[in-house]
């Protein structure tokens, strides 16, 4: 990212990030459901070793990071919006934190971490350049045999919410931001970038990432906001249930609103 296209898109997401509380979501619903999947996931790969050193890279306001800290873990946290940054300091002051952009994570050295965790930075990046910056730098710090968590914002839950169910669908073809194949085709000032299931895997080709496992963070939940608020506590935990027993499933990952990917790396 060049000097001025850095500035711009800290500008744009400090904007975003002040007016939006990603706490608040992760705490409703159709949040919880990410969140308890995709910690489900990292406890499970961690695997309760303490002795892991873990960098959470896009920490946001820090909801992994401090969950993490509190049990146990030795983790440092960088986030490029000092918005975010503040937020988590005065939540947790005792985690280490770093204003930093994840496609230059310089104030690191090689092989500093045994795990990674990605849930937002790929979001924000326009193009596949950018993309492979950030998993090239999240290899470099990792060690080899570590683990990388990340996440990825799906394309065709973004055309079934977004284009049809809010019907923008005519309109977004109308304005060129869909190929022929209803891929979504990114403008410079947009805020988000979505993938499809064949982006992630070229990606990890050419990272030489080994991939553990792929779940569909959230599957159904971001279509159900309405459903999932109606239910019982007894029918939300079903739901819960549900979710984790079948979100490995490929008839359910590309249409989930985020998707976790889980994957070694491999060095020379």
């Amino acid at each position: 990212m060049d000097f001025e296209r850095t500035n711009t898109k800290i500008s744009l997401l400090e904007d975003y990030y002040s007016h939006f509380d990603e706490d608040s979501r992760l705490k409703g619903r159709h949040g919880m459901v990410e969140y308890l999947t995709n910690l489900k996931y990292i406890n499970y790969y961690l695997n309760n070793n303490h002795d892991l050193k873990i960098i959470d890279i896009g920490c946001g306001t820090g909801v992994y990071s401090i969950e993490l800290f509190n049990q146990g873990y030795d983790i440092i946290a960088c986030d490029l919006v000092k918005y975010n940054l503040d937020i988590l300091n005065k939540k947790e002051p005792r985690i280490k934190t770093y204003q930093a952009n994840a496609t230059n994570l310089k104030m690191f050295k090689d092989n500093s971490f045994d795990a990674a965790i990605l849930f937002g930075p790929i979001y924000h990046l326009l193009n596949d350049e950018d993309k492979i910056k950030v998993l090239s730098e999240a290899k470099r710090i990792v060690k080899n045999n570590g683990i990388i968590f990340i996440s990825y914002y799906m394309n065709d839950y973004a055309v079934i919410s977004y284009g049809f169910i809010k019907k923008n669908i005519l309109k977004a073809k109308m304005e060129g931001r869909l190929d022929e194949n209803y891929h979504i085709i990114n403008k410079q000032d947009d805020l988000f970038s979505m993938v499809r299931l064949d982006d992630i895997n070229r990606f990890n080709e050419l990272l030489g990432f080994e991939r553990i496992k792929i779940a569909a963070s959230d599957g159904a939940s971001d279509y159900l906001r309405v459903v999932l608020n109606s239910l019982s506590e007894e029918e939300f935990k079903c739901f819960i249930d549900y979710h984790q027993a079948n979100c490995e499933r490929i008839e359910l990952l590309g249409s989930s609103s985020h998707l976790l990917d889980i994957v070694r790396v491999r060095k020379e």
